[in-house]
């Protein structure tokens, strides 16, 4: 995959582009900085705009390499013009950028504290909360719970947070920051992988949106913590309102 133009402008929220091809519910564009979903992490909305009409965008399908950026029930119908104003949705972006993060820094915790934990599983809801599955089969709920505190202090402290990119030698000379145990983000065009870095706390590999600085996000609450099989644990997180 060729970098999402929302990673390499993450602060660009409205722009023009062109159709490319339709069908009944979607359109496909020849330039898109929506987020089209991923990792547990929901596409971004928002809206096209054309002389005389309007949609929503309520989620965009990746099919092969082309991202379909797809109307809300409401909308479908609706012809836009061979031109089109995009505008994505500023706030569902931080939402979602700002769950992002907080599971990194929780990410980054469980690993250290308990023996490279691997995930297992991770989503994120519209309405501020989010799961992460971790492979834990020993370790009690209660010293899980106390992880937030920490969390919040990390987050509360305003650690920058940058993205950078490692090709295949220098990610094999940094196993730690593969941590899911079934899948990784894709490569990008030029065979690199995509690291977040959480400076002096954490290195992993995402497609994601992130924030600049941890101390954008509002504090994280722990709302539950279950026992999924044998193995894996959940925890529930939901930013704090």
């Amino acid at each position: 995959m060729s970098r999402y133009l929302c990673h390499t402008e993450p602060d660009c929220f409205n722009f023009e582009a062109n159709v490319l091809a339709r069908r009944p519910n979607a359109v496909l564009l020849d330039r898109s900085f929506f987020y089209p979903g991923g990792g547990g992490q929901l596409a971004d909305r928002g809206t096209l705009q054309w002389n005389g009409g309007q949609v929503k965008i309520s989620r965009v399908e990746m099919e092969g390499g082309n991202a379909w950026h797809c109307f809300d029930e409401a909308d479908i119908g609706a012809t836009p013009a061979e031109t089109v104003t995009a505008s994505v949705d500023p706030e569902f972006r931080s939402l979602m950028s700002q769950l992002h993060t907080g599971l990194h820094i929780l990410n980054a915790l469980v690993y250290q504290r308990f023996e490279g934990s691997l995930v297992t599983g991770v989503q994120m809801a519209a309405d501020g909360t989010a799961r992460i599955d971790f492979d834990l089969p020993e370790v009690d709920n209660n010293d899980l719970r106390k992880l937030e505190p920490e969390l919040n202090t990390l987050i509360s402290d305003g650690l920058q947070v940058n993205a950078l990119y490692l090709d295949a030698a220098a990610l094999a000379r940094e196993p730690g920051v593969l941590r899911s145990r079934s899948v990784a983000p894709p490569p990008q065009g030029d065979g690199t992988t995509r690291i977040i870095e959480i400076v002096g706390l954490d290195r992993q590999a995402c497609g994601g949106t992130h924030l600049t600085k941890t101390s954008q996000s509002a504090p994280l609450r722990i709302l539950k913590i279950e026992n999924k099989g044998q193995h894996n644990r959940r925890i529930r997180i939901g930013l704090v309102k």
